[in-house]
């Protein structure tokens, strides 16, 4: 099966060059549910994009008849973020004009809604498909108005003709993946919301954390979230709904690094949750393991990070992964100084129990810079 190839313009920059986005749609022999991945948001973030490349040489591999539906690919997603650097290094993480995240910026329509319990009054008597599809030309139609002003004389900053564009292209999709990594070095986790526990586990990654406080300024939160608020309409109606529409972040690894092991969890996982959802009806999948796997699931507002009490180096960290006891050790700093004084070795202990998830890669800190994050 060959893909249907699109390439999108997105900026001219000063000059004369012309950056685009490059999207792979996949489309199968029978209609159904539309899935959007994309990779690379944060420029040092590039592990998606093998895990994408990968994903591309599968469905190349198949026959139309074994999708139901459509994938849509969108690999090395923000090419101003992936081309910056600094020396050797790919920082990418904010736009430098604007100072502003790239994984911060997006648009979100709840915030500009009009009365959503009252349109969920005058859906009740709908089926679930009927209200979708209503909700959906709200948010669409909300959507392109954004459009006057980016082709006005004035225009916008680039922050918010760039998120049109991703936003555009997934703004109808049931299932979102964003490919994420750490900006340090992470473990393999999966990003969720409420009720979506279950279809978590698809992914076969170890670990899972419930984004339970958000803004809806990330691509998978503005995604989801008037989607959870309508929800949450109709249960104040009496009525429980669940859309099956997800949005999911995948972190695998370290930035920097398009880890082999990463990779694979990431390429495994996703075939797995398109055959569990009914998009993939290949042999061998879902794989046997979907059907008993177990996850670690943990709360976002749970999450601890340590910053340096010192400047220094740090020494005697514990390993990403190690499961961490309230009185551990969790690392030393070697703090130097310049008081006429021998250098100090400072012990630092965990102050609860948890899961060491993500640890800084430069071990030289700033007194008040990132060393590690526990999750409990």
């Amino acid at each position: 099966m060959f893909p249907q190839i699109e390439t999108i313009f997105l900026r001219q920059m000063a000059s004369g060059d012309r950056l685009h986005l490059q999207v792979y749609k996949f489309i199968g022999a029978q209609p159904g549910k539309k899935v959007y991945i994309q990779s690379n948001l944060h420029g040092a973030e590039v592990v998606g994009n093998a895990v994408i490349h990968q994903l591309i040489e599968y469905f190349v591999s198949i026959k139309d008849t074994d999708l139901i539906g459509e994938i849509w690919l969108v690999p090395v997603c923000n090419p101003m973020g992936t081309n910056e650097r600094a020396q050797h290094f790919s920082p990418g993480r904010y736009c430098p004009y604007e100072s502003k995240d790239w994984n911060r910026i997006f648009w979100d329509y709840e915030k500009e809604a009009d009365d959503l319990l009252s349109f969920s009054k005058l859906q009740l008597d709908l089926s679930l498909e009927e209200i979708r599809q209503n909700y959906l030309h709200l948010i669409q139609e909300k959507f392109t108005k954004n459009l006057t002003q980016i082709n006005s004389a004035a225009s916008v900053p680039y922050t918010e003709r760039f998120r049109y564009q991703l936003q555009s292209l997934s703004l109808d999709a049931d299932y979102l993946i964003d490919i994420h990594s750490s900006n340090n070095q992470g473990l393999d986790y999966v990003y969720y919301f409420r009720h979506r526990e279950d279809s978590a586990k698809y992914f076969l990654l170890d670990f899972g954390i419930l984004l339970n406080k958000y803004d809806g300024d990330a691509f998978d939160e503005a995604f989801i979230k008037p989607w959870l608020a309508l929800e949450d309409c109709f249960q104040q109606l009496g009525q429980e709904i669940q859309f099956d529409i997800e949005a999911w972040t995948l972190e695998l690894g370290a930035g920097m690094q398009m880890n082999p092991d990463s990779v694979v969890k990431g390429i495994q996982g996703i075939k797995n949750y398109l055959a569990e959802k009914g998009i993939l009806q290949t042999d061998g999948l879902p794989l046997p393991a979907s059907k008993s796997h177990e996850m670690y699931f943990a709360e976002s507002r749970n999450r601890k990070k340590y910053y340096a009490i010192a400047g220094g180096m740090i020494q005697s960290r514990v390993q990403l992964g190690t499961q961490v006891k309230a009185g551990d050790k969790l690392y030393q700093i070697l703090s130097f100084n310049k008081e006429n004084q021998l250098p100090k070795l400072i012990d630092v202990y965990a102050a609860d129990d948890g899961l060491v998830y993500d640890i800084s890669t430069n071990q030289a800190v700033n007194q008040g810079e990132f060393v590690l994050g526990i999750v409990y």
